[in-house]
């Protein structure tokens, strides 16, 4: 009798028994994180059509070669960012963020940016595709863009194809989508992390800004009062913020003011090598400004393609940008209305426009390494990124 009995266990819990208990236990802690995740809510508030913007996770590993070393893209303080291919042939990049637990709170945060971004359309911003709640951190999913982020193009030094009119096209197209996240989006969008490394550049090397793991969903008409935490990134930061805890859109507008400074000197945003009171590159400008040396720090490149009244232009630009009383600085459209006026003055009288014009057209036209941005990544970080 116990010899029939354990006969019976044993063909109940067969290999393909046991496989299938296992594979049952897995899809019911999916369905608690994805209910923990929110998505319940998060379906509900997406059209029939955005549902299938809704992941699950078999397909993201599918995507990614189970999230295999030589699919990674690279990786930051928040997670790691792996190249996938979805089965309709897309390719994508995905943000897999470090493992945490996260609050009620958090996890409403998530979904309005998640909606928000669903419903974002600019040509400029990097689109999110969908993501997946089926794990304990929700993993995004984005378009995925080829040629790397600002910060490491102007790092490339010389022969750059930042030249003049690249540099102030850049600058246009990251102010032109700041604008729309501003003012034209469903719900007013603050980045709180524009930098460099945040601005991709797709096979044309037009500008999106990406990662929006920082951003916070500002109320028509009010400001955002001691927030929770103030993320970003040292040297990028704006002063005002970090010492009232007052979050509004001029505070992008710093960020934007010492990204322009970027473009226009291609030196490092906080620099060890550069006197005590001069490490950051804010500070930096506003002494060359206020000593008559500007041209002494400004890239040799844009010297000599540029004219003097539109690179004073361009620096008093910047200087009402980083001014520390956030009054004082511009909005997004007035920056946009002066970035166009510049394209219109003529360049240096030494620049041939013919010569310039196909030296940028052959030098855009190199294919780089494919490259994405590593820092960041993830919904809802609580610290200071000083990467």
């Amino acid at each position: 009798m116990k010899y029939e009995f354990w006969v019976f266990v044993f063909d109940e819990f067969n290999g393909l028994d046991i496989f299938t208990m296992k594979r049952r236990r897995l899809l019911k802690i999916r369905e608690k994180f994805f209910d923990q995740n929110g998505g319940l809510i998060l379906k509900q508030q997406l059209s029939p059509t955005e549902s299938s913007k809704i992941f699950s996770a078999d397909e993201l590993k599918t995507a990614t070669n189970n999230y295999s070393e030589d699919r990674i893209l690279g990786k930051g303080g928040f997670g790691t960012v792996y190249k996938g291919t979805l089965k309709d042939g897309r390719i994508v990049a995905i943000k897999k963020p470090k493992m945490g637990d996260q609050d009620k709170s958090q996890i409403q945060e998530f979904i309005n940016e998640v909606v928000i971004l669903m419903q974002t359309n600019h040509k400029n911003v990097v689109k999110i595709l969908g993501c997946c709640l089926e794990t304990k951190v929700p993993v995004l999913v984005y378009e995925f863009i080829s040629n790397g982020t600002l910060l490491e193009n102007i790092k490339k030094g010389e022969k750059s194809w930042l030249n003049w009119e690249n540099c102030i096209r850049v600058a246009t197209e990251v102010v032109d989508a700041l604008a729309y996240l501003h003012s034209a989006a469903v719900t007013p969008i603050i980045h709180r992390d524009i930098k460099s490394a945040n601005i991709l550049l797709d096979d044309n090397y037009t500008a999106k800004i990406a990662d929006f793991g920082a951003s916070m969903l500002a109320p028509i008409g009010q400001t955002l009062e001691s927030t929770d935490h103030l993320l970003g990134t040292f040297g990028y930061m704006d002063p005002e913020s970090l010492h009232t805890g007052r979050l509004t859109e001029k505070s992008d507008v710093y960020s934007f003011g010492v990204v322009l400074a970027e473009l226009l000197t291609k030196e490092k945003v906080i620099s060890l090598e550069r006197a005590p009171e001069q490490a950051s590159l804010a500070m930096y400008f506003v002494s060359s400004m206020k000593r008559n040396c500007l041209f002494n720090i400004l890239d040799p490149q844009l010297v000599i393609e540029a004219s003097e009244e539109q690179l004073l232009s361009v620096s008093n630009l910047v200087m009402r940008c980083i001014d520390i009383d956030s009054e004082n600085r511009p909005t997004m459209r007035e920056i946009a209305f002066e970035l166009d006026g510049l394209k219109k003055k003529p360049n240096h009288p030494w620049m041939a426009d013919k010569q310039s014009y196909d030296e940028t057209t052959s030098l855009v036209g190199q294919q780089q390494d494919d490259l994405y941005p590593t820092s960041s990544i993830g919904f809802n970080s609580s610290n200071v990124d000083f990467s």
